[in-house]
């Protein structure tokens, strides 16, 4: 380095950031292949390089304050004049070649530029045995270049038609990543060169401000790194600045850019820019082992192909832009067109994530939202998904974000990098936000760098400082924790598909707000209908009670009597709901309600007729009628001894109707009635009442016999499912555990929400033996039951108000310990899939059959 040159000191500590802080525009020198004088615009110079009577004949102490056209030819003069005329822009230079600057003397080529007010006039010799044609040289390049196919070939080709150009043993094409690191993606070189290709060199190599000179003067020529720089004086002008050479094409190099040159072995070097809509994207960088100045105007026609060049790749990656908007446009359509299908009541993307996740490449793709969380692929868990969304409610601000080092932004995330090692998230609301999130896996892989780029530290005449590496073999790095880095075609066609599911969210709006209102008013219809039903039931089963009060002798009677009536119409109520309220099987009716008192007597009961359904107002008045039939027949009539029987045949009219008779015989002589209790009042009275049918009771010595008449509105033919039709008409087929002799002996817990319904049922239990009976109103009440002495079989009702009680038999079954559900709606169909087979019971629920369903779960558990 040249003495004259003023070392402008580094303030701090030393760290990577001391080559971003070297002033390589204000190091105020030149390199020693041309001259440079800068002058007012009234042409008088104010500072001039030392070596500038080399060129001019006069030095500089003699030319400062002299009017440049005293030195120059007229012809000279008009020729820089023309071209300042020609700059527009801060960071335009003109050049001219071939100008005889002093009359006799030899040929320069001009570069032209402002810097701050100051005319800078740079020269240096031209090569007149150069012979280049420019115009005709650049053409026959483009045209080559254009004919390469593909992104790679067109590189490949760019950098061997600069190596042609310029003469340098080795060009490549240097391609920046996110991080700033370069990575050589097409190489051309000597054979006695060695090879760069897919080496990287880290970001620190090319310091922060180089970059910004870099989009600025796009050629930069090293000719020979073991001359010295020419200063240019005076160093400091009257107000203690130096001059600023950003535009210079003489501009001498950095020091420590001189030593990392020479550590590589180059002697020569030059670099062509490579930009992307205004930004550095990437270098030519050209490398020599000896000396070489390329001639300005040679170098002049490789600038003019750099800039086809990124012209060229910008149309390449912009046809790649236009593909993708054509995708984005072609989501947008599929998103709308299944948006218009999508079936009543969905209002989430969650159905759309398969869709998605085919649009930018994912490993896996999330939803989260306010209404839930939905994952897809090779995603983390919703436990770490969590975790995900409040880091991104922190780093993100509401724009795209993505990384593909999340363990490095969010340290939780080291834990599953096998799912999620990076991500891309696209926010769809406001805070709290909702987010769709795209996942990719970590990847292992080898990077080769061009020697081991962490920088060492030493001592010189300067103090400390970062020195560049000795050596560029071939250093390999495994990098793990790290996925495949999202490009910047995956951010702009985040931010064209971010716009999409905006309009889809607001579409999903719109359509939960209109399913909203038609709910609203479906819900105050169902309840009206609801408030009229459940009068009408009140109403029944007040009737029931006041009616049956009079007949019983025992409170225990009467409690049998009204549960007995009551569980007929709530057995009636559970087979038609299971249908929807829909027409239900004649014959189911009867052989649900005979299951109560066949025990041992199935062969006692002959079901003949065809199929037929009931509607569900008839079904559920006919569940009374049978009830008492059977209930009689149990107490007095055919099935009260071991010989009788009941014959049940039913036929239509040919008006439609349908015609039952009820026959008993070989039971006990039947006597009429001495008063006709509420039982008989059913049978005789509730058809015709109720459905405007028929009903008629003989009492015969042999046995009771009933005629009733369905009027055809009440009855439809029905179906017989193939087992049906393979049965017997006796009821053999009806398979009911035997009454056999049973109790509990242990702790039993009842979870039930309904005091009253706990209290009945917990009577029961006792009945049957249990030595105590935990009851809990909820799943947390029933856990700490649980937590405190473990049951030996537990009666779950599956509705609890705002909860069920699924949690509480997940637990359950984790201890072992049996259990049985309980519903009021007959609906099993809404069961997770774990405990589709589970045992349950139908409220309201009877003795026997909690006898049953506890003996049978008890047998199972061994």
């Amino acid at each position: 380095m040249n003495n004259h040159l003023t070392q402008i000191p580094l303030q701090g500590g030393v760290d990577l950031t001391n080559c971003d802080r070297e002033p390589i525009h204000l190091l105020g020198g030149i390199q020693p292949i041309g001259f440079l004088v800068a002058v007012t615009a009234e042409w008088v110079v104010r500072r001039a390089s030392a070596n500038v009577a080399e060129h001019l004949g006069l030095g500089v102490e003699a030319l400062l304050g002299e009017p440049l056209n005293a030195r120059l030819r007229p012809e000279a003069m008009h020729q820089i004049g023309g071209r300042l005329h020609l700059l527009r822009g801060p960071d335009a230079v003109e050049r001219v070649f071939g100008v005889v600057l002093q009359e006799g003397g030899a040929a320069y080529d001009l570069a032209i530029h402002m810097s701050g007010e100051l005319i800078v006039v740079e020269g240096e010799p031209s090569d007149l045995e150069d012979g280049l044609e420019a115009g005709t040289t650049v053409r026959g390049m483009i045209a080559r270049l254009h004919q390469a196919q593909g992104f790679d070939n067109i590189c490949r080709e760019a950098v061997r038609q600069i190596r042609g150009l310029t003469g340098f043993s080795r060009v490549m094409l240097y391609r920046f990543d996110q991080e700033g690191h370069g990575e050589v993606t097409a190489e051309s070189a000597a054979s006695f060169q060695a090879s760069f290709m897919q080496h990287r060199f880290p970001a620190s190599d090319i310091p922060r401000q180089a970059r910004v000179l870099y989009e600025r003067n796009l050629l930069r020529l090293i000719a020979d790194t073991e001359q010295q720089s020419v200063p240019v004086l005076p160093l400091l002008d009257n107000r203690q600045q130096p001059l600023d050479l950003s535009l210079s094409v003489l501009r001498s190099v950095s020091p420590i850019h001189i030593e990392y040159l020479r550590n590589m072995g180059v002697r020569a070097s030059m670099s062509i820019s490579v930009l992307r809509r205004g930004r550095l994207w990437g270098l030519i960088a050209c490398h020599h082992n000896e000396p070489l100045r390329v001639p300005f105007e040679r170098r002049t026609a490789a600038e003019l192909f750099g800039q086809i060049f990124s012209l060229l790749l910008e149309s390449r990656e912009r046809e790649l832009e236009q593909a993708r908007d054509a995708e984005a446009n072609r989501v947008h359509q599929r998103l709308m067109a299944a948006l218009g299908a999508m079936r009543p009541g969905s209002r989430s993307l969650t159905e759309f994530l398969e869709m998605l996740a085919e649009v930018i490449p994912c490993d896996g793709v999330g939803l989260w939202s306010k209404s839930g969380t939905a994952l897809r692929g090779h995603a983390p868990s919703a436990e770490e998904f969590a975790g995900i969304i409040r880091y991104l409610n922190r780093a993100a601000s509401g724009r795209i974000y993505a990384t593909h080092v999340l363990p490095e932004m969010y340290p939780e995330a080291a834990d599953f990098t096998d799912r999620a090692a990076g991500v891309l998230a696209i926010p769809l609301s406001r805070a709290p936000r909702d987010y769709l999130v795209f996942f990719r896996r970590a990847v292992a892989h080898s990077v080769i760098w061009a020697g081991d780029p962490n920088k060492p530290v030493t001592v010189g005449p300067n103090g400390a400082r970062l020195t560049p590496r000795k050596s560029f073999a071939a250093w390999q790095q495994t990098v793990e924790g790290q996925s495949r880095p999202w490009t910047e075609s995956d951010l702009l066609m985040a931010e064209r598909l971010r716009v999409t599911l905006l309009e889809v969210v607001l579409q999903l709006t719109d359509m939960a707000e209109r399913e909203r209102r038609v709910s609203q008013e479906r819900q105050e219809i169902l309840i009206a209908e609801l408030n009229h039903r459940v009068r009408n039931i009140l109403g029944l089963i007040r009737g029931l009670v006041t009616q049956s009060r009079g007949h019983a002798v025992t409170v225990e009677e009467f409690a049998d009597m009204v549960g007995g009536r009551i569980q007929a119409l709530a057995r009636a109520h559970d087979q038609i709901t299971t249908d929807r309220w829909q027409p239900a099987p004649l014959r189911e009716l009867v052989m649900a309600e005979a299951a109560a008192y066949l025990n041992g007597k199935q062969d006692r009961l002959i079901l003949s007729g065809p199929p037929v359904l009931l509607e569900p107002n008839a079904f559920t008045t006919m569940a009374l009628v049978i009830h008492e039939l059977m209930t009689n027949a149990a107490k007095y009539g055919a099935l009260c001894d071991a010989r009788g029987r009941v014959q049940l045949r039913w036929a239509f009219t040919p008006e439609d109707a349908l015609e039952i008779h009820w026959t008993e015989e070989n039971g006990p002589p039947v006597k009429p009635p001495m008063r006709k209790g509420f039982g008989t009042t059913i049978v005789e009275r509730a058809l015709p009442h109720d459905l405007n049918g028929e009903a008629e009771l003989h009492y015969n010595l042999a046995g009771l016999e009933a005629r009733f008449l369905l009027p055809a509105e009440c009855v439809r033919p029905g179906s017989a499912a193939p087992a049906e039709l393979a049965r017997s008409d006796s009821a053999s087929a009806i398979v009911v555990p035997r009454a056999e002799s049973f109790s509990l002996s242990g702790r039993v817990m009842l979870v039930e929400d309904n005091l009253l319904i706990a209290m009945d049922a917990e009577d029961q239990l006792r009945h049957m033996g249990a030595e105590a009976v935990d009851v809990a109103s909820s799943v947390q009440a029933a856990l700490r039951l649980l937590d405190h002495a473990p049951p030996l079989i537990a009666l779950l009702d599956v509705n609890l108000g705002r909860e069920n009680s699924f949690p509480v038999a997940d637990a359950l079954q984790a201890r072992g310990v049996p259990f049985i559900f309980a519903t009021g709606y007959g609906e099993t169909s809404a069961f997770p899939e774990r405990f589709r087979g589970a045992e349950v019971i139908s409220k309201p629920y009877t003795a026997a059959e909690m006898r049953r369903a506890l003996q049978k779960r008890l047998g199972a558990s061994g």
